[in-house]
């Protein structure tokens, strides 16, 4: 089986695992099949989150694992946008972690991979999604860029780190 189609599997099970969020790849000369990693999380709205809850609040952007770097971060926005991130070491996977809360959906685009995923927003409660890709080209800068309707407002983060299923081991 070809890498690519492989990618594509993956991709097609994780779209299936995650039901809310799902993940594609257009990145034909990818050097790893992508392992999009991620969890979705809907819970009641919060102003802020309350000491000693897990609840996430659109109030910061979403936490990265302890082992992942920050490439990039963006705060509570509403509508369209786009947010660099930064140069990263060859082998290392790129995290995507974004949070919406109001009616309607999200897309985040990933360039210059090319991978990209949707989420729906819910109008009373705050979902979270977070991604891990781990193919070729991660490593260096790009942009992720969010399409949202009008109504939705969201939050995210950017992270580098060691991949959570490396190649081979699995």
């Amino acid at each position: 089986m070809s890498r690519r189609t492989r990618a594509l599997v993956g991709i097609a099970c994780a779209a299936v695992l995650l039901s809310v969020a799902a993940c594609t790849t257009d990145h034909s000369d990818a050097g790893q099949p992508t392992r999009p990693h991620g969890s979705t999380t809907p819970v009641p709205a919060a102003a802020d989150t309350v000491p000693g809850t897990t609840q996430p609040s659109l109030q910061k952007p979403p936490e990265l694992d302890s082992d992942a770097s920050l490439a990039g971060r963006q705060k509570v926005t509403t509508g369209n946008g786009s947010i660099p991130y930064s140069k990263g070491k060859k082998g290392d996977a790129l995290t995507i972690a974004v949070s919406c809360q109001g009616k309607g959906k999200i897309t985040v685009t990933v360039r210059p991979v090319q991978v990209s995923f949707s989420l729906e927003c819910g109008a009373d409660q705050v979902s979270t999604v977070s991604n891990e890709f781990a193919l070729s080209g991660v490593e260096r800068s790009g942009v992720v860029s969010v399409e949202a309707f009008s109504a939705v407002r969201w939050s995210l983060t950017v992270g580098r780190g060691a991949p959570t299923d490396p190649p081979g081991a699995g």
